[in-house]
């Protein structure tokens, strides 16, 4: 992965949305840009969390004790007709990774829906287990909400 934050919005818009991306690729090839906008005016921890993970600004974790980075994760799940999940820095199976708070966080709020493909949402054990694991829809998913 090559990482990156961007900032965008101005007075004619609503609140800055966030965008970071990440540049893929698939068997050691570059494979293309993927952008995602987040959303602080709605979920500022989630935003900031995934934020501080796209940069590695905020050092070793302390549940981990691994960088606090989505650089070199794997996509380490996909659903056909429904995600694909990475975000797992520590372990990259599923099973590790942590927020930037420590450990987990707890849910915002479900404002934002699972309405259509490629939105962007945090990956969790249940509620309030919100930690660095995260997943893109492929298809409208209501069931989530």
């Amino acid at each position: 992965f090559t990482l990156g934050t961007m900032t965008v919005g101005d007075d004619d818009e609503p609140p800055a949305r966030i965008r970071c991306f990440f540049d893929i690729n698939l068997g050691g090839l570059p494979a293309g840009r993927v952008v995602f906008e987040l959303y602080p005016d709605i979920t500022p921890k989630t935003a900031e969390n995934f934020r501080a993970l796209c940069t590695g600004e905020m050092g070793i974790g302390k549940t981990t004790e691994k960088p606090l980075h989505y650089k070199g994760v794997v996509f380490h799940r996909v659903v056909k007709n429904f995600m694909i999940q990475s975000g797992d820095f520590s372990a990259n199976n599923g099973t590790g990774g942590e927020s930037i708070y420590g450990g987990t966080f707890d849910d915002e709020n479900f404002q934002l829906k699972h309405d259509k493909p490629f939105l962007l949402s945090m990956a969790n054990r249940g509620k309030g287990t919100n930690g660095s694991q995260f997943f893109i829809t492929t298809q409208p998913a209501s069931h989530l909400d």
